[in-house]
């Protein structure tokens, strides 16, 4: 069994990311040891860029990140939950990466693959196309690593606009990480 990690940027409490993102944990838990870190309930600054971390492993800033940083680098699988704000990620999930700084030089980091499972209002595939650049920025930093698959949650404004079917694929979408 792999270790996953998923991460939910949502911020609001009930959203069609949440409801995708439980659908998808179900699946997932199938074949893997999950663990899931929401970014409501964690205190994140935003990266100064002293470059610190780069030298000591962690960051100088007195928050929740050092505290998850094992968890992560620990990871066999990341999983990236995200709606689609203005064609891109959401701010809190690009805090959180840019905050993922001390990763870059860990000896002790684990994971090869990551996925993503984004949602917006758009019905357009192409809605997809910057958050996926954003997430592929952060994978080619790391040697190694690539975004294996993203899950696209289209057309979905409201918890009401997310069907039986879309929360079966997103279960199907978890279940295939393996």
């Amino acid at each position: 069994m792999k270790k996953v990690v998923v991460v939910s940027s949502s911020f609001r409490a009930a959203s069609t990311s949440r409801v995708l993102t439980e659908e998808m944990v179900k699946g997932l838990k199938e074949n893997n040891n999950v663990s899931l870190i929401d970014l409501r309930k964690i205190n994140c600054n935003y990266c100064v860029g002293c470059m610190a971390c780069q030298n000591t492993g962690k960051c100088i800033q007195k928050d929740d990140i050092n505290g998850l940083l094992e968890e992560i680098e620990s990871a066999d699988v990341l999983v990236f939950v995200t709606p689609i704000y203005y064609y891109s990620i959401s701010g809190q999930l690009k805090t959180f990466l840019d905050r993922l700084n001390p990763l870059y030089v860990s000896e002790k980091r684990r994971f090869k693959e990551v996925y993503a499972l984004f949602t917006c209002a758009d019905d357009a595939e192409t809605a997809v196309e910057g958050p996926t650049k954003a997430i592929e920025g952060w994978v080619s930093c790391f040697d190694g690593v690539s975004l294996i698959k993203t899950f696209n949650g289209l057309a979905l404004n409201e918890v009401g606009d997310v069907t039986e079917e879309i929360k079966l694929a997103a279960y199907n979408f978890g279940k295939e990480i393996k």
